[in-house]
């Protein structure tokens, strides 16, 4: 099958481009270089931004399956007009799709913060964003509701947090943190986290697009591991497979202050400090979403959370051995 992925070299994209590969005919579209070495011959320099290298990708591919990972998808932006990729580059996909004989089944991206992290959403439609890029993707939601059937067959996907191979922040950091001895956990605090292992996610996607159409065409469904995780044992887990000690419990006001001072160092413009109250608030609050919907569709995920973390471990190992040999060795 004629596969495109959009924002291929991208965390959740780099995964998916790797267990497509072996059998199908996949092209990744991204406007940066692949992060596997190994996936540099699927890969097409372009933006979604710019309609013209995007048609002539679908064009020259006539891909049968889109997935449309290609986002901005940081915080940074001081408004929805920083992130013209979410808005103009969906409808740019929505054009390209249209312009084929045969329109592909293009399953899209859309993010868990077009929700405020403590609401828990009653239908689809109940948008709590609280940052511009969470209005932004309420835009792409809407633009695809809207605009998609023009397209061909669509599918849209809400991931969760999702962690493993290939992730940067703010996952890798608390696996970083934990394996330093720098997290610790809460007293009175041990919430519940939909979140998601990579390899899971990647299963849903080739799931729900190789579905029938009458039960994904329209449709919304979570990526995320079922059941939600528990935020202490995860990170027991992670220490377990570093061989390092468990982490220690604090009282909450202690957490409290160490936050404040990451809120300061942020308005000093230092841009990623390890705790925020932002963060903290998203890592103490419970983020339980209804994946029933996907697990009809995909049923049983083939990664427990043991083994998501065991993968996740030994990549992250894998990746320090490699950057430590010298660079001829690499190229």
């Amino acid at each position: 099958m004629r596969i495109l992925v959009t924002g291929g070299s991208g965390f959740i994209g780099t995964n998916l481009v790797e267990v497509l590969k072996s059998n199908h005919d996949v092209r990744n579209f991204d406007h940066k270089m692949p992060q596997d070495r190994t996936h540099f011959q699927f890969w097409t320099e372009g933006s979604v931004d710019d309609y013209d290298a995007l048609a002539a990708v679908y064009n020259d591919h006539q891909p049968e399956v889109v997935y449309h990972l290609a986002a901005r998808t940081d915080l940074h932006g001081e408004s929805i007009d920083d992130y013209p990729a979410n808005t103009q580059g969906v409808r740019n996909i929505i054009a390209a799709g249209e312009s084929l004989a045969n329109r592909p089944h293009t399953v899209y991206a859309s993010s868990r913060l077009v929700f405020a992290i403590d609401h828990v959403p009653t239908h689809d439609y109940d948008y709590k964003p609280t940052t511009p890029y969470g209005e932004s993707k309420v835009q792409t939601e809407l633009i695809i509701r809207d605009e998609a059937d023009r397209g061909g067959t669509w599918t849209m996907v809400r991931p969760t947090s999702i962690w493993g191979p290939w992730f940067g922040i703010p996952y890798r950091d608390f696996f970083d943190t934990v394996e330093r001895g720098r997290y610790v956990k809460t007293i009175g605090q041990n919430p519940n986290k939909s979140y998601g292992f990579v390899g899971n996610a990647v299963h849903e996607l080739v799931q729900l697009a190789m579905a029938p159409t009458e039960k994904v065409h329209g449709k919304v469904f979570w990526l995320t591991d079922y059941p939600p995780i528990v935020l202490d044992e995860w990170a027991d887990l992670i220490a377990d497979e570093f061989r390092v000690r468990r982490p220690y419990s604090v009282p909450l006001w202690a957490l409290r202050a160490a936050a404040k001072l990451g809120d300061a160092a942020k308005a000093l413009g230092y841009r990623e400090p390890p705790l925020t109250s932002f963060r903290l608030r998203n890592l103490l609050t419970d983020m339980n979403y209804d994946a029933t919907s996907t697990q009809q569709i995909v049923g049983d995920l083939p990664y427990s959370t043991n083994e998501g973390v065991r993968l996740t471990v030994d990549w992250i190992t894998q990746q320090r051995t490699t950057t430590k040999q010298p660079a001829e060795a690499v190229l």
